[in-house]
């Protein structure tokens, strides 16, 4: 057995002490304190020393690792006896990631594959979550709530699983605490979680994060993060608001690949073959995701929750309107820059062909239709309103590649900015037109 792995297990053994917590109540950090200081301060060498040694903890002699993850187990500890985090969600975020890593090492052993990898690291932690959860409610003699400990579970381990693509092993402590809170976050909004919701969304969402991979569509990363995102969508707005996400990625995707080898000719390919990452993922999404997680919060808000439907549907109008100015309007000489329009080279920010905005106001509409067809509330004059929002957020994406794009801002930002502008009107001019 390799060392890698040993070492999982044993941080998965560790992990394991958090299921005590419903029995040990306020002192439910005091056995990750203590391994903590074990860790940073007695064990030196030995045995224990060899099992839990990470290399750079080898050359420090310290086993910093095990110390940060368990002071990282405590601090969640604390929060889950003195703030208020459900304790079920302090095991579940200690178990997904522990057991999420123990899953990943033992992939490892047999293939190199990192998507294999990862998807190791979510089943493990999935059903290490999932166990954790029903544990405490087993010790506390409360209901087992199946479908939302799956949810919880599963968007734990995406969460971390996200989390440890895009750091180091040394930040596990980072991922753990970061697992936990958004734990706490999401358990707050899912008031209701149906079987069906979640069997679907899983379904869905993992096959469609499959094929994304698997065609070149997205990085590992770019898949987690959409297949987070989608789970999310599905949960707290429905298979409507997920027809919407799908109609941007979907036809997104299919833009970026057209005709990929001349616009590599002509340096205005995306990079990594055209794979989204993570970047390109939020960049587009974020807004769209912040107006989801407000849509279930809205409950409590004295806000209208059909709002933040305009503006998820607007922020999406303008990712899908500026992919397809960008990727299709970009295969077409004579660009003008939108600020003055003199003529520029191809691939030049906020350069623009009429072409390109033809292109981008059907990518409008057709999100706008799809809101009209798909999501309640949203009559014709709405996917107007939809398909306004998202054409001017393609605008301000260009004005702001022309004028500050590589300077102040990445392109990460400005996409940003574009969908936060669609999100806005598309919500100002539902609020003041559809007013009764």
């Amino acid at each position: 057995m390799q060392q890698t792995l040993r070492r999982a297990g044993g941080f998965a053994l560790v992990g394991t002490v958090s299921v005590t917590a419903p029995v040990l109540g306020r002192a439910a950090f005091v056995p990750f304190a203590a391994v903590a200081l074990l860790a940073a301060f007695v064990i030196t060498d030995g045995p224990l020393f060899d099992l839990f040694a990470r290399p750079s903890d080898r050359r420090e002699g310290r086993l910093n690792g095990l110390a940060g993850f368990a002071l990282a187990a405590a601090g969640l500890a604390i929060l889950a006896t003195e703030l208020g985090l459900p304790v079920d969600l302090f095991v579940a975020s200690v178990f997904v990631l522990s057991y999420g890593n123990l899953g990943k090492r033992l992939v490892a052993e047999v293939s190199d594959e990192p998507f294999l990898g990862t998807a190791g690291f979510g089943v493990a932690g999935s059903a290490a979550g999932f166990v954790g959860q029903a544990g405490v409610a087993s010790l506390t003699s409360t209901p087992t709530v199946a479908p939302r400990f799956a949810f919880l579970a599963v968007a734990g381990a995406l969460v971390a699983a996200l989390f440890r693509e895009m750091l180091f092993e040394r930040d596990d402590p980072l991922v753990m605490l970061s697992t936990g809170l958004l734990l706490w976050l999401f358990d707050t909004l899912a008031v209701s979680v149906g079987v069906l919701d979640v069997g679907a969304a899983l379904a869905v969402t993992v096959g469609l994060g499959y094929a994304s991979y698997a065609l070149g569509a997205a990085s590992v990363a770019g898949m987690l993060s959409g297949v987070l995102l989608g789970l999310l969508v599905i949960v707290f707005g429905g298979f409507g608001w997920f027809a919407v996400l799908i109609a941007f990625f979907g036809i997104g995707s299919l833009s970026t690949k057209f005709r990929y080898e001349k616009k590599k000719r002509r340096g205005i390919a995306e990079e990594n073959e055209g794979a989204r990452g993570t970047g390109n993922v939020l960049g587009n999404a974020a807004v769209a995701l912040l107006c989801v997680l407000l849509f279930a919060a809205s409950r409590s808000l004295p806000v209208d929750g059909l709002l933040f439907q305009y503006a998820f549907a607007g922020s999406m109008a303008a990712a899908l309107s500026d992919t397809l100015s960008s990727e299709i309007g970009g295969l077409f000489d004579s660009p003008r820059l939108i600020t003055t329009m003199e003529s520029v080279p191809p691939g030049t920010d906020g350069g623009v062909t009429w072409q390109g905005e033809v292109f981008g106001l059907l990518g409008a509409v057709i999100v706008g239709a799809v809101a009209f067809v798909l999501l309640p509330n949203v009559g014709p004059v709405g996917a107007v309103l939809v398909a306004l929002g998202g054409f001017l957020g393609m605008t301000i994406d260009s004005v702001l590649g022309a004028t500050v794009e590589g300077q102040r801002f990445g392109n990460e930002a400005v996409n940003f900015a574009a969908t936060l502008v669609g999100a806005v009107v598309s919500a100002a001019a539902a609020l003041t037109m559809l007013q009764p």
